[in-house]
């Protein structure tokens, strides 16, 4: 048994033999058309393309530069340009600075709550200071507060 492939011959169906060879034998006015149209535009447009290749050298250089300038306004002033960037950092470093006080002052907070808690001495201290307590045959003098001076308000008549 011959299981091998025969290879069709590739024919073209003969609409399409008659499109080739209308399309061959009009080749030449198309070409002679195309050519006709295109000096045309070429001819207009080859004064603006010899300026544009003496002047490639010229306009790269400005686009360039236009580019180096549009970076470094977008560097120095964009949405996080450097401007921004040490506004940001200045106000890092005070938010920094207050969360270290806060710290140090909980901290503070703390060992005063444990030494009310624990310490007889701190409780013994904040009694005689806050409650003014004594022990028996001690004597407690506290100062009166200073008086209030009130500034008097002009009228407009005094002025």
């Amino acid at each position: 048994m011959d299981f091998r492939i025969k290879r069709p011959e590739i024919r073209l169906p003969p609409q399409a033999q008659r499109g080739l060879s209308a399309l061959a034998a009009h080749a030449p006015m198309a070409e002679a058309l195309g050519n006709r149209i295109g000096c045309g535009i070429k001819e207009k447009s080859s004064p603006f393309f010899a300026w544009l290749y003496r002047a490639r050298r010229r306009l790269a250089t400005a686009g360039v530069g236009a580019l180096t300038v549009w970076l470094f306004l977008h560097v120095m002033f964009g949405a996080n340009g450097m401007v921004i960037y040490r506004q940001k950092r200045a106000e890092f470093q005070n938010l920094s600075q207050e969360i270290n006080q806060l710290q140090k002052e909980n901290d503070r907070y703390n060992a005063q709550i444990k030494a009310l808690q624990t310490d007889p001495e701190t409780i013994e201290k904040e009694a005689r200071e806050q409650l003014h307590y004594a022990r028996p045959g001690e004597y407690v003098y506290v100062s009166p507060a200073p008086p209030q001076v009130q500034i008097p308000a002009m009228s407009a008549v005094q002025r």
